[in-house]
Order: C-alpha cells, then sequence, then structure tokens
C-alpha cells in the first residue's frame, strides 16, 4: 500500500470536508482508493466487484433481488449472504454485523461492517477504505444515518 505523508494530509482533509464528524470521533485510512468495488462490495466481503442494483445489469447485483435503489433491495441483498435484521448494533460475539445508511429521502447511499475489535470498516464509494470508530461519525448531509443493522454468524 502506497501512501506517504502528504498523500494521507490531502485524503484526510477531503474525508474530513464531507464526513466532519469523523475527526471528531476517531478514524483511519486503511487502504488507498480503488475502482474495484465498492461500500456494498466491502461489507459484503467482496474486493473484487461493484455491487449496483442499476438497471443496465452492468454491476453485479444478487440473482432474484429487486434492482431498485431502497432500504428493501439492499436488505434483500444482503440476506443472500447470510444477514438478517438484528435490534442494534452493539458488538455481538460470533456475529458480524452491517449498517446500511439512508438520506432523508429513505434512499440507500452506504453499508458499514463491523469487525471483530467493535470498529466499523467503510469503503467510500470509489475513494478509501477507513476504519472507524462509530457509526455516527459517517452521519450527515452525504450518507445521512443509519436506518438499518444487520447480523450474521461469523
Amino acid at each position: 500500500m502506497v501512501m506517504n505523508e502528504d498523500w494521507i494530509a490531502r485524503v484526510k482533509a477531503w474525508i474530513e470536508r464531507d464526513f466532519p464528524n469523523l475527526s471528531a470521533n476517531g478514524y483511519e485510512i486503511t487502504s488507498p482508493d480503488t475502482i474495484d468495488y465498492n461500500c456494498i462490495a466491502w461489507a459484503a466481503g467482496d474486493d473484487q466487484r461493484w455491487w449496483w442494483p442499476d438497471s443496465q445489469n452492468i454491476d453485479y447485483w444478487p440473482e432474484g433481488v429487486p434492482r431498485e435503489v431502497t432500504v428493501e433491495a439492499f436488505q434483500q441483498a444482503s440476506q443472500t449472504i447470510g444477514y438478517e435484521v438484528c435490534a442494534d448494533d452493539t458488538i455481538e460475539p460470533g456475529y458480524q454485523k452491517i449498517a446500511i445508511y439512508a438520506d432523508s429521502h429513505g434512499k440507500p447511499t452506504h453499508i458499514a461492517r463491523q469487525l471483530e475489535n467493535g470498529k466499523w470498516t467503510s469503503k467510500l464509494g470509489q475513494d478509501e477504505d477507513i476504519e472507524h470508530e462509530n457509526l455516527p461519525g459517517l452521519a450527515g448531509a452525504i450518507y445521512g444515518n443509519v436506518v438499518v443493522i444487520m447480523k450474521r454468524i461469523n
């Protein structure tokens, strides 16, 4: 991974501009930008494909799940890999959790995945992967708020 101090400073300035809660809540950049995968794929543990319910069938989307940008479709896509809706983001040994964010119109915008240490990992669109302390770090104008928490057996 090629990350020098100047690169890190530039990227952190961009991240903190777009996600001001991150600097207060704590985060670190864990890998450089790539267009190979997005946040949905990253949350699913797939760093080889871009997951998106596009109507042209260009991007990967699980078979049988409606190709629509809705929280319900994102939940169904997550269910194809073993996730089920759960009560909250509290760490549970033996389980992996994801959090689906949606904007003020209810349109899903992002998925984060909980790590074994209780922190969260996110792929910021086409940009970097980060590890963040908590879910409110990404809440705000761009991603909205967490609307669903799901878990699966680890």
